[in-house]
């Protein structure tokens, strides 16, 4: 860790992130024991939900893990792990939804989706650079080095953010088509927007924690220039 004028509120939001994945991690257990009312498997309602909106190329997979599911843009693929591909529940059903919502946005060209497929695998790869190079730079005492890990810091922070709309929008495209295509009743439709809804905390917490960071190593930098 880097420590700074941020660190305790660093560590307060990373506290408060394990709190958000245990809620997800118990409101997705408990939604994967309700069976939907019309008895159909996340890769039927994924599916379902591709013919309808006239995606009938995009592919549905299995994908290795718990809660792995993703859609691929480059592949134009819709990945589901082993418990939502296969059963009929609710949750099954909402994350399904969630991730053709992807695709949905793919196909309708949206822009922040687009910036953050583009955005991704470089700034995975800069981010495990970042704290090294702001270690290197306090250590060398050279400032370039230390304004360059700052800049990546930063370049995390605005991933996070572009991500923000493009998941809350997936979402709002799932609840939309599971309520007009009827698939789930009102009361089923809560139990989705749960799922739905504790996901999506955590990607508000995974931005408040690059949030502080870069403050953080912005203060850092700052006091060190």
């Amino acid at each position: 860790m880097i420590f700074g004028p941020y660190t305790l509120l660093i560590l307060l939001i990373f506290a408060a992130s394990l709190l958000i994945q245990g809620y997800l991690s118990r409101t997705y257990a408990q939604w994967s024991q309700v069976r939907n009312a019309r008895n159909l498997s996340g890769a039927e309602v994924a599916r379902r939900m591709l013919d309808q909106h006239g995606l009938q190329q995009v592919q549905i997979e299995l994908a290795p893990g718990r809660l792995s599911d993703h859609y691929d843009p480059q592949r134009k693929v819709v990945r589901l792990s082993a418990d939502n591909y296969r059963l009929p529940s609710l949750a099954a059903a909402a994350v399904a939804a969630h991730e053709v919502g992807h695709a949905l946005q793919d196909h309708s060209h949206m822009p922040a989706l687009a910036l953050r497929s583009q955005l991704a695998v470089p700034l995975g790869l800069g981010m495990n650079w970042a704290p090294w190079l702001l270690l290197l730079g306090i250590t060398l005492h050279f400032t370039g080095l230390i304004w360059l890990g700052v800049l990546l810091f930063g370049a995390a922070l605005a991933f996070h953010l572009i991500t923000l709309p493009v998941e809350f929008d997936a979402s709002r495209r799932a609840l939309t088509y599971l309520s007009g295509s009827g698939l789930l009743s009102t009361p089923e439709l809560q139990g989705a927007r749960t799922v739905l809804t504790a996901a999506a905390l955590t990607y508000v917490a995974g931005f408040a924690m690059a949030l502080v960071q870069f403050l953080n190593v912005l203060g850092l930098a700052r006091n060190r220039s």
